[in-house]
Order: C-alpha cells, then sequence, then structure tokens
C-alpha cells in the first residue's frame, strides 16, 4: 500500500491530518491546472481554494474509481464550469492585456518560457481551453474529460475539435506574421 493510498483511506475515515496532508500535496499541481483554465491568476486561486474546500466536505464520497488527483480535477472543473454559468457574461481574460502581461511578467521572472501555444491556448474560450488542455496537456481521456466537465462525450469531441482547429488557425497565423 502507498503512502497516498494510506493518506487516502485514513481521510476518507475523517482523520484531519491525512486530508490536510493529501490536499497540500495536491494544492501547486490542482493551482497549475486552474491557472492554465482560467488564465487568470485571482480566478485560479479562488477555483482552487474552493476546490479545496469541497475536497474537504466530500472525502467521505470519494471511492478511489479515480486517482485522488483526477478527482479534484473534476471538482476543479465542475466549478469553473459552475462559476461560468453564474456570471453576468463570460469573461475573457485574454482580452484583458494588463492581466496577461502580468502573468507574462511572473512567468517569465521565474525564468519560464512563456510558449506561443500557451498564449495561443489563452486565446481559446475557456470550455474548448478546458477539454484541450484535461486532453492534451494532462493526458485525460475524452470520457474521463466527459466525466469531469458533466458534458457528453460528443460535446468533449467538439470542443477538442474546435480548439485543435482554433489553436492551428492562430500558431500559423504567428508563424506567417513572423516570416513576413
Amino acid at each position: 500500500m502507498t503512502d497516498e493510498t494510506r493518506l487516502i483511506q485514513q481521510a476518507v475515515k475523517g482523520d484531519t491530518r491525512s486530508l490536510s496532508e493529501l490536499l497540500r500535496r495536491h494544492y501547486s499541481f490542482l493551482y497549475q491546472y486552474t491557472l492554465k483554465l482560467t488564465m487568470d491568476k485571482s480566478r485560479a486561486e479562488d477555483i482552487t481554494q474552493d476546490t479545496m474546500l469541497k475536497a474537504i466536505e466530500k472525502i467521505g464520497t470519494y471511492r478511489g474509481q479515480s486517482k485522488f488527483s483526477t478527482w479534484l480535477i473534476a471538482i476543479a472543473s465542475r466549478l469553473a464550469i459552475d462559476k461560468g454559468r453564474r456570471s453576468a457574461r463570460e469573461r475573457k481574460w485574454v482580452e484583458e492585456e494588463g492581466a496577461l502581461r502580468a502573468l507574462r511578467y511572473e512567468t517569465i521572472s521565474r525564468m519560464n518560457d512563456w510558449p506561443e501555444a500557451l498564449q495561443a491556448i489563452g486565446k481559446l474560450d475557456e470550455k474548448l481551453r478546458m477539454a484541450v488542455l484535461l486532453k492534451y496537456y494532462y493526458g485525460y481521456s475524452q470520457e474521463e474529460i466527459a466525466d469531469m466537465a458533466d458534458v457528453p462525450v460528443g460535446t468533449v469531441k467538439s470542443r477538442i475539435h474546435a480548439g485543435m482547429t482554433q489553436l492551428r488557425k492562430e500558431l500559423s497565423g504567428d508563424e506567417e506574421e513572423q516570416s513576413s
């Protein structure tokens, strides 16, 4: 039995220290996912915190049918969708150039690359971005993504297709502009 399996079993039984340790171990991974999903540091922090709270509330319902990290991503994905539905208008973070510059500066200041692909992904609608990230960055199957986002598999397929089509156009357009 792995250390994580033991922690999960104890957390499900109500051990708050084990739950705390599990959430601590997965916090950074979850935050990085929500940051890529929302492209907004503040929203990513909110969704990550809300996910942690929901995990604390619902740990007793975790049955181990998926990895613990997958369970957390599913919660975060649903929270992101719910927050998007509740907002009066869907915010496209990329249009807020100041926020993009701040995130770019923060990333560069950490000596990380800011790949053109990530910038192109940031221009996608959040639903398309979620599907593309979960499929191609995190490696989840279409069925797993459908379960996480609580949508039919066909919807996931169309979102992945639309997202990849838009990314290809965006990236090939950037190459044409640079070669001119």
